[in-house]
């Protein structure tokens, strides 16, 4: 019962920079759990840029003209700039919830994100937007630091040429 208990704290207080000697059952335990959070950091991140994509694509005149008028992306021009980000909002969303290039995808939305609180401007960012936009930069680094977990399609193809 002690060395469950000693592996236990082991387990709790280890920064994870090396591999730790858990107890067989606590090492499945945790390998799921983390698996179950990834999936859920997936999906979250996922639809809320989906729904911010399909909300481009409802009213793509009313979307370009925020792009020219309102946002201020850097570095791009508008119109490339508006077809980039609906893009990026469309498509990486549906890796993110296959699990299919999962680092890619973690690091694409990132990117998005990062543009997005950017080019707005600083008045209309409010701190309750701003927080959203640091939670999904958190979850996208995650995502793209330690890929898609184990329920994706980046393990299914791994198990399978392995």
């Amino acid at each position: 019962m002690k060395a469950l208990i000693s592996a236990t704290l082991r387990a709790f207080t280890d920064p994870g920079l090396a591999p730790t000697r858990m107890p067989a059952a606590l090492d499945i335990l945790v390998g799921h759990l983390q698996s179950l959070v990834l999936l859920a950091a997936r999906l979250y991140v996922a639809n809320i840029f989906f729904t911010s994509g399909l909300t481009k694509l409802r009213d793509w005149s009313a979307t370009l003209a925020l792009f020219h008028d309102y946002y201020q992306v850097p570095l791009l021009p508008p119109t490339l700039a508006a077809y980039m980000g609906a893009a990026g909002e469309l498509a990486i969303p549906v890796l993110l919830v296959l699990g299919l290039a999962g680092r890619f995808a973690g690091a694409g939305l990132f990117v998005v994100n990062l543009m997005a609180a950017l080019s707005l401007p600083a008045e209309d960012l409010s701190p309750a937007g701003e927080l959203q936009h640091v939670l999904w930069g958190v979850l996208a680094v995650v995502i793209a630091l330690w890929g898609a977990g184990r329920w994706s399609v980046d393990r299914w193809m791994a198990t399978r040429s392995a």
